[in-house]
């Protein structure tokens, strides 16, 4: 740590590694619990592979998981940002959204916790649902929900509250969705659902592209309606 008035360095251990089914930025829910169908694995690294660890962590329904922006880390920063969710046409001071391009690229998901897998080759891992978070991306710490401390049923919501959040309707035909496995259609469904396009585009003639589950799903929207074209095995 440098003396009064110089820059201060607080070095943090990555304990681990979210493994999910996004392997880009791309088509990622926007904020955690958003689709809970989708599962992620939180896979510590070998020196904190310690069950004691995670004594008592089973009796709670939801953690906290404290991660690294891994893809938007930069030395500069803007004291201004533009949300996505106000379409990208307003300002907010940083601080006041969850943007990842931030002065610490720290992002905070509250997950389910469906499952602490003490075996394994790679255990004791951690099977949550819900997250928002890409393939790979570093997990610094976990820590429990607190009902009675981390719940404010009294809390504005800002800016957030301003646009209305609205689902699309998926048109996903039947033969392209028996090559999704069954176990993620319901996922991949809720991940469309919540329109992955980025809020400035909304161009009805294109196709878009997002890799999950080692898939590649091709897209189209018009108006609410998502319509699914292809379905091919992921590069």
């Amino acid at each position: 740590m440098d003396g009064p008035g110089g820059a201060e360095r607080f070095p943090m251990k990555i304990i681990g590694e979210i493994r999910s089914d996004f392997s880009t930025k791309f088509g990622i829910p926007r904020q955690s619990g958003l689709v809970e169908e989708l599962k992620a694995r939180v896979v510590f690294r070998p020196e904190y592979r310690n069950p004691d660890a995670l004594r008592g962590l089973e009796e709670f329904s939801h953690i906290w998981l404290l991660w690294e922006f891994s893809q938007a880390v930069q030395e500069d920063w803007s004291p201004t940002v533009r949300p996505p969710r106000l379409g990208g046409n307003k300002r907010l001071g940083v601080f006041a959204t969850r943007s990842p391009f931030r002065p610490n690229p720290l992002g905070l998901s509250c997950v389910r916790l469906e499952q602490v897998e003490l075996k394994g080759p790679d255990g004791p891992t951690l099977v949550v649902s819900g997250a928002d978070l890409m393939d790979g991306t570093p997990i610094f710490d976990v820590k429990p929900y607190i009902p009675y401390a981390d719940c404010r049923p009294d809390a504005t919501g800002g800016f957030t509250w301003q646009v209305e959040r609205r689902l699309l309707e998926v048109d996903f035909p039947p033969e392209l969705l028996e090559l999704v496995p069954e176990d993620r259609r319901q996922a991949l469904i809720g991940v469309l659902a919540n329109d992955p396009r980025p809020s400035y585009q909304k161009d009805p003639e294109r196709v878009y592209g997002m890799s999950f589950a080692g898939l590649e799903i091709r897209f189209s929207v018009t108006g609410e309606r998502l319509t699914v074209c292809q379905v091919q095995t992921g590069h």
